[in-house]
């Protein structure tokens, strides 16, 4: 296996230059992102949008619990180790298999991003189609999805990071794609950690992914062996090229086993930004494809199942049938849902094994959900509580009044 270089040995610290030069910076400035420091980048989620229009949240709060609104999309590093074809990033965005600039302090990536969030938001500020209650909400940020752009582990500060978060109560939620194995090992606990799984196989991998180290396949294997041992939650992500990387279910099926996730979210390409130049609009699933393959993928891993899908986001998600029991009322149902407070207690626990919190420790009921068929009816799973679809006004998961409620209403 090639050796990562964190840091180039080639010229001293203070000689490295920033990840983004000039005109990268007014490239993703004018794409919407915000540029904090020299390597780390901010952008507003179409869901955070959405829910501050009172117009109800992403799939991560059906699937989760997480508050779009409260929700900050960032990365600590826009280069990654792949090209991948359905990425929605250029080409001219910096790709590489070591970090060979400088590097910026952790409390300064927090606090400039957690600025240039809230600049994004301002202009919601008693805006006319804007839910004041879910903006004021919004001034405190309770979750980051580590999953931007470029690759977040790649960040050779990333624990410190992540220790800075999990002191301020911010849930984290980090993607990364398989090519750092050791940073994966070595990571401090994240709320949800995700590994990308776009191929079956090498050759495929090869394909899709474009990687720029030649044991990408090794990478991504051992990324699976090291992904198993982790002790909080785990996913593993398919993203659905149609025509290109829907097959061969064994395949899936084995690496799926290796990684040994606890989730399974089956997601569909979406044709946008820069892989339009690369992909076809074809080559887009519907939900309805994305939904077949995930029940065709099922008898290959007995020990998931299927809990619910986001029918406007084209993604479903699985599960591990360890997370289909009683409540305290006695009632068989999913918990997916997060314990935020739970998770934030047990994480800042100390610097001890103990401190690692476990996956079946900070779990709540997930609210019933229903799932969207060919024929656009909608079916019930058994459990009991809130029932959630696409109509469903999200809003209630966090207003004074559903906090009152008890448990048996949902466990929200």
């Amino acid at each position: 296996m090639e050796k990562i270089s964190v840091v180039s040995q080639k010229k001293s610290l203070d000689q490295l230059p920033e990840q983004l030069d000039k005109s990268s910076k007014e490239r993703l400035t004018k794409q919407q992102y915000r540029v904090v420091g020299s390597h780390s980048a901010v952008k507003t989620c179409g869901w955070t949008k959405n829910m501050l229009r009172g117009q109800g949240g992403c799939y991560k709060l059906k699937f989760y619990g997480i508050m779009s609104n409260q929700c900050m999309q960032m990365t600590p590093s826009v280069s990654c180790a792949n090209r991948c074809v359905f990425c929605w990033r250029d080409y001219k965005a910096p790709v590489s298999k070591e970090w060979k600039w400088k590097t910026d302090e952790p409390e300064k990536i927090l606090e400039g991003s957690i600025e240039a969030h809230h600049k994004l938001l301002e202009g919601f500020n008693h805006g006319k189609n804007t839910n004041q209650a879910a903006y004021n909400k919004s001034k405190e940020v309770k979750h980051v999805a580590l999953s931007l752009t470029g690759e977040p582990i790649a960040y050779p500060r990333i624990n410190a990071l992540l220790k800075l978060f999990n002191k301020k109560g911010i849930s984290t939620f980090l993607v990364t794609n398989a090519q750092f194995p050791e940073q994966i090992r070595d990571l401090e606990p994240v709320t949800q950690l995700y590994l990308s799984l776009d191929a079956p196989s090498e050759v495929l991998l090869k394909k899709v992914d474009i990687p720029l180290f030649n044991d990408f396949w090794s990478r991504l294997n051992k990324s699976l062996d090291y992904l198993s041992q982790k002790k909080h939650r785990t996913c593993i992500r398919l993203t659905l090229v149609k025509n290109v990387n829907m097959q061969d279910l064994k395949g899936y099926s084995y690496l799926i086993h290796k990684g040994n996730p606890d989730f399974i979210e089956i997601k569909a390409y979406m044709f946008v930004g820069a892989s339009q130049q690369r992909l076809k609009f074809e080559n887009m699933p519907n939900s309805e494809e994305v939904m077949s393959f995930a029940k065709q993928l099922l008898p290959f891993i007995p020990e998931y199942d299927l809990v619910s899908e986001h029918y406007s986001s084209r993604v479903v998600m699985l599960a591990k049938k360890k997370f289909y029991f009683a409540d305290s009322k006695g009632r068989e149902r999913w918990h997916t849902w997060i314990d935020f407070p739970k998770y934030n207690e047990l994480v800042n626990a100390g610097d001890s094994e103990d401190s690692v919190p476990e996956t079946m420790s900070y779990l709540k009921p997930t609210p019933g959900t229903l799932i969207v068929e060919k024929d656009k009816e909608v079916k019930l799973d058994n459990s009991k509580g809130i029932k959630v679809d696409e109509q469903t006004d999200e809003m209630e998961f966090w207003s004074p009044e559903q906090d009152k409620k008890k448990d048996d209403k949902g466990g929200c």
